[in-house]
């Protein structure tokens, strides 16, 4: 009798705690592993967000909970026992403190190291950064913005690979109902604005708001609705009532349903002036078809074509980028090309292209190992 083929192992790591892109992304990644026959294990920190969906998708899951973020060695010592008695063949690691962890448990094991990373900003170049991204034998990149600084810090360019994120487009999550927009003070049918982000200096949301001042001056009855918790919520209420937008421009908390109140917005928009790879947020509009104002910021004009799937503008520049929020609300021909124009950009960044090109890098690495 023929022995089947061992299934393709793959170990993610992750420690952060909040549910956000790049936990969306780990959840879709190991979902597509298995749809491929593979075998996906997390090893996340004990009751985090990622935890209960992967839990719920029915993927194994370890906890780990190191006391050292980089480096905790119980925690290096249980991921190296669980790499050997699980056979996984390659650890998907996706954020500079996982990275050291990969490249710690690894050691003395035959499994590869594969980082992806979601930012385009310059990695340091000291040495223990350089020594712990040797240790990967391919890196990802969610966008060729991001490559430059993987090299900047020693990363050799043969082992750098460019796999854009993805998102789901079968589908699409539903427009949040009249009933839940009414909770937060958004009147039925009134021009709604949204931002998807977490309310830090990176996603730059004061801009958000002062935009929203501005279109309000040729569309009064719009609304912004800020979608996300973080530690500018307090200035950013005390910002919103300086301005007198109290009423107009709304704090949602965190929300585990983001997109649904981006299927009901107007306008999708993102101020972000960190250096993003492939937005999420971005992605998630484009598969819905909704108008796309942006700021100018890392691998975003890899994402969006401006002028036909979404209006790139300046970071920082709230008055241009109110005056653009306002035409997508007062062109209709304007919104109707946008939207169209972002459905027909979404494809490029379905989730199975990501999988797909992922699990090549997994191959690649592995070569004719008999795994599937």
């Amino acid at each position: 009798m023929t022995e089947a083929p061992t299934p393709l192992t793959v170990l993610y790591l992750d420690i952060n705690t909040e549910w956000r892109g790049g936990q969306r992304q780990l959840l879709w990644m190991g979902e597509g592993l298995r749809r491929h026959g593979g075998r996906p294990i997390f090893a996340l920190r004990s009751g985090v967000p990622l935890a209960k969906r992967a839990l719920e998708a029915g993927i194994q899951v370890i906890a780990i909970n190191p006391l050292i973020a980089e480096w905790g060695p119980w925690t290096v010592m249980r991921l190296r026992r669980v790499i050997r008695r699980e056979r996984v063949s390659i650890v998907h690691a996706q954020s500079g403190h996982t990275m050291a962890l990969a490249a710690l448990a690894s050691l003395g094991t035959r499994a590869k190291i594969v980082f992806a990373r979601r930012v385009t900003t310059p990695l340091r170049a000291n040495r223990p950064t350089r020594w712990k991204y040797a240790r990967a034998d391919r890196l990802i990149s969610v966008s060729t913005a991001g490559v430059e600084g993987l090299l900047r810090a020693g990363v050799k360019p043969e082992r750098v690979r460019v796999v854009p994120s993805g998102v789901p487009l079968s589908t699409p999550a539903a427009p949040a109902t009249t009933e839940l927009l009414a909770s937060f003070g958004v009147p039925a049918g009134a021009p709604l604005a949204v931002l998807v982000a977490s309310l830090s200096a990176a996603k730059d949301p004061s801009t958000f708001v002062r935009a929203i001042r501005a279109a309000r001056r040729e569309v009064p009855a719009l609304h912004g609705l800020l979608v996300g918790d973080g530690p500018l919520r307090d200035s950013l209420a005390a910002e919103i009532s300086a301005l007198g937008l109290d009423g107009f421009v709304h704090l949602t908390g965190f929300r585990t349903d983001p997109e649904s109140l981006e299927a009901a917005a107007s306008v999708v928009v993102l101020t972000s002036k960190s250096l993003e790879g492939t937005p999420g947020v971005l992605l998630d509009a484009l598969a819905l078809g909704i108008p796309i104002v942006t700021t100018n910021v890392g691998g975003v004009p890899e994402v969006i074509e401006d002028g036909t799937s979404g209006l790139i503008l300046a970071i920082g520049d709230d008055e241009a980028i109110g005056r653009a929020i306002a035409r997508v609300l007062l062109d209709a021909p304007l919104a109707a090309r946008l939207s169209a124009g972002a459905r027909a950009r979404a494809p490029k960044f379905s989730i199975e292209n990501t999988v797909n090109s992922t699990m090549g890098v997994y191959h690649e690495l592995l070569g004719a190992s008999g795994t599937t």
